[in-house]
């Protein structure tokens, strides 16, 4: 008969079977490694790795969860320690540049393309909304401040985008060593937060250009004379 766990004893096992998910996941790919693979590395059996996740899909749920609320705190904790908008997306980026050197496995699962359904996973979906909440409120203070114009939504995941867009080229290798990540990340945010401020409205849409003046032809004669034929 198996002894039953402690609670504290289901939470390390876990925690332990993440950690080693989180490496081979992103260095092999999810779809190249077994559980009985998770379970060698961890020095366990394939029976036990079972009695904690029902397979790879939930193990896989739950490392990407908890690397989306330890990015999600470090955003919180660097958004607190300073004031005003343009302060706070410094800090930001910061945090976001610094996790993708740090935890690099972590980050590339987090939006790995093939991800598992996460409305069978309400902790995760709950870990994702986190982030996005950091991101949305920083977009409304630039909103208020008037250094942006448009959607909050909208462009948080536009600031999103971009940003990440950095991260996966850096991780692939393909950022110019010459040109820092950090200098390169500020200046195109600041270039997408004069674009949006310029040519935005309060719902996030293009203005149209002011229409040409119309020059009025009446009593212009040339508009009705004909051409002269040539003489013979």
């Amino acid at each position: 008969m198996r002894p039953s766990l402690s609670e504290a004893e289901i939470r390390t096992f876990r925690a332990r079977l993440c950690r080693v998910a989180e490496r081979l996941f992103a260095e092999r790919g999810v779809e190249a490694v077994s559980m009985r693979q998770l379970a060698s590395a961890l020095g366990c059996s394939a029976t036990a790795a079972y009695r904690y996740f029902r397979g790879k899909e939930e193990i896989l749920a739950a490392v990407r969860t908890a690397a989306f609320d330890r990015f999600a705190a470090l955003m919180e904790e660097a958004a607190a320690a300073v004031e005003g908008a343009r302060a706070r997306g410094r800090a930001l980026g910061k945090v976001h540049l610094d996790f993708v050197r740090t935890e690099p496995h972590a980050y590339r699962l987090m939006f790995d393309l093939t991800q598992p359904d996460e409305s069978r996973y309400p902790e995760l979906q709950r870990a994702s909304a986190r982030t996005q909440r950091v991101l949305t409120r920083w977009v409304e203070e630039l909103l208020a401040e008037g250094i942006v114009r448009g959607d909050p939504l909208r462009l948080a995941w536009l600031f999103w985008a971009a940003s990440h867009g950095l991260a996966v080229l850096h991780l692939a290798g393909k950022s110019p060593p010459e040109h820092p990540l950090v200098d390169a990340q500020r200046e195109m945010m600041r270039l997408l937060a004069r674009g949006t401020r310029a040519g935005g409205d309060a719902r996030g849409t293009s203005k149209p250009s002011p229409a040409a003046p119309v020059r009025s032809t009446r009593g212009d004669s040339r508009r009705t004379r004909s051409p002269r034929r040539p003489r013979r």
